[in-house]
Formats: structure tokens, C-alpha cells, sequence
């Protein structure tokens, strides 16, 4: 009889459920662990602290005098347009690092302690918003000291950063979902720029839609970047919160509805 208690309860089955408050500490714990990766590696901030200087004063100089007559026109158009690109392409980041992790086995060795599953992905998601946020703070520093003045005010430039900041981390679910599913880091970072770099170049970042091919508006209209871009230059150039403001909060949410699923189904299977 004893032995049958015994065997009973060695075939219960084993609790593998955490808490919201404990996967909250331990994502937070993660978050914490991939911004102790950045200081222990200060190179890893190089695409968010030059590419924004360099960006900004490349095609502010080269295209300035060209498409707004002259530099100071030029700015409230470029800055957006060069700050939801940089911001955006930073995303990528989350994928890479996320791949290299699970090549090394750290992902491995998470699943041996007491924690939440997601925790490691949650973290470094949040983790890379810091990285999001130097990247958009240099780029309106950087086109301050340039010559460009919101006009929107203080208030709306925060706002317009928290937007980019907010939709960057809603994209990072699509680069965390290649991270997932591909087996290199490499492979990894040429798909994303492949959906990246036409999303970004397409668009009205950097040209008026007006100038372009009538065939290759209507992609430039519906684009995600285009409204975005759009957004941000209502936001700090007229201090409004429009049509587009809500459009890209509203593209962001069903990024993160479709893709955050699919991502942590993924990741689940493979950890």
C-alpha cells in the first residue's frame, strides 16, 4: 500500500506555471541582465550613437539643398524621417542577439532555473526600448544643434519620441520572430534588412511622396513607415495628434497582436 502512495504521487504531475507577478520580476531581471551586456560591451550602441549623427548630417547635407533649396528648410522634414529609420532599424538588434543567445545555449541554461519560460525573451525586449531610446535622443539633439526648432514645443517632441519608441518595440516582435525560427544569427540580419530596407526607403522619409513615380505612390501611401514618419512630423512640427498619430498606434498594436504570438509559440517549442 505504501509503495502504491508513493508511486501515486511521483505520477502527479510536476507545476510548471509562474505567477504574472513572478514572470514580471523575472523579465524585469532579464531586462536588467541584457542592459549589463550593453555596459560590459559598449560597441554594441554603436548602430544607435553613430548612425544618427552620421545619418543626419549625410543626407540633411547631400539632399538638403536639393529638394527644400536649403539646409534649414530641410530639417523638419530629414529629422523624422532620419529618426523613425534609425529607430526602427535598431529593432533588428532584438533578433540578432536574440539568435546569437539561443546558438550559445544561454537559453539552455535558463530552463534549468526556477523561472518564468518568457522571461528571457520578455527581457530582452525591454531591454532594448534603452537602446531605442539613446538612438532617438541623439537624433534630435544631433538636429538641434544642427539649426531645427520644433515648433511643436518640448511637449510634443516627447510625445513623438515615446510614439517612435513605442512602435519600435512593437517591430521588435517581427525581428524576434526570425530570431526564433532561423538557424543563424547572420541569416537572421539579412532577412530583416530585406523586409526593412524597402519599408524604410520607400517611403516619405526623406522625399516628398509628390516626386515620386505615380506606380510607386500608392506603396508609399500605405505604408506603415510612411505613417509613422507622418505622425512624428505633425507631432513636432505642428504640435497636432492627427489621423496619423492614430494610425500608427493602431499598425503597432496589430503587429504586436499577430506577431507576439507567434513568437512566443516558437519559442516555447524550441526552449
Amino acid at each position: 500500500m505504501k509503495s502504491t502512495s508513493l508511486g501515486r504521487e511521483f505520477d502527479r504531475p510536476l507545476k510548471n506555471h509562474a505567477s504574472f507577478g513572478q514572470t514580471l520580476r523575472n523579465s524585469l531581471t532579464m531586462a536588467y541582465r541584457g542592459l549589463l551586456k550593453i555596459r560590459r560591451t559598449p560597441e554594441q550602441l554603436f548602430d544607435v550613437t553613430l548612425q544618427p549623427i552620421l545619418f543626419t548630417l549625410m543626407f540633411t547635407y547631400i539632399f538638403g539643398g536639393a529638394i527644400s533649396g536649403n539646409v534649414e528648410s530641410y530639417l523638419p522634414i530629414i529629422i523624422p524621417g532620419i529618426l523613425v529609420q534609425t529607430v526602427i532599424g535598431t529593432s533588428i538588434v532584438t533578433g540578432v542577439q536574440l539568435r546569437e543567445d539561443m546558438d550559445k545555449g544561454v537559453f539552455d541554461r535558463f530552463k534549468s532555473l526556477p523561472i518564468a519560460r518568457i522571461a528571457p525573451l520578455a527581457g530582452a525586449l525591454l531591454a532594448d526600448t534603452v537602446r531605442y531610446t539613446i538612438a532617438t535622443v541623439l537624433t534630435f539633439v544631433m538636429g538641434y544643434i544642427m539649426g531645427y526648432h520644433p515648433a511643436g514645443g518640448l511637449g510634443f517632441v516627447v510625445i513623438a519620441a515615446l510614439l517612435v519608441i513605442a512602435c519600435s518595440w512593437a517591430v521588435s516582435w517581427i525581428f524576434a520572430f526570425f530570431g526564433v525560427i532561423a538557424r543563424t544569427a547572420s541569416s537572421v540580419q539579412g532577412i530583416s534588412m530585406i523586409v526593412l530596407f524597402p519599408l524604410t526607403f520607400l517611403s516619405n522619409a526623406f522625399v516628398p511622396v509628390e516626386t515620386m513615380p505615380n506606380w510607386l505612390q500608392w506603396f508609399v501611401n500605405i505604408n506603415p513607415i510612411s505613417h509613422l514618419v507622418s505622425a512624428v512630423r505633425e507631432l513636432t512640427n505642428s504640435g497636432m495628434i492627427g489621423f496619423e498619430f492614430i494610425i500608427s498606434l493602431v499598425s503597432a498594436a496589430v503587429i504586436v497582436a499577430v506577431f507576439a504570438p507567434l513568437t512566443v509559440r516558437a519559442y516555447m517549442r524550441r526552449t
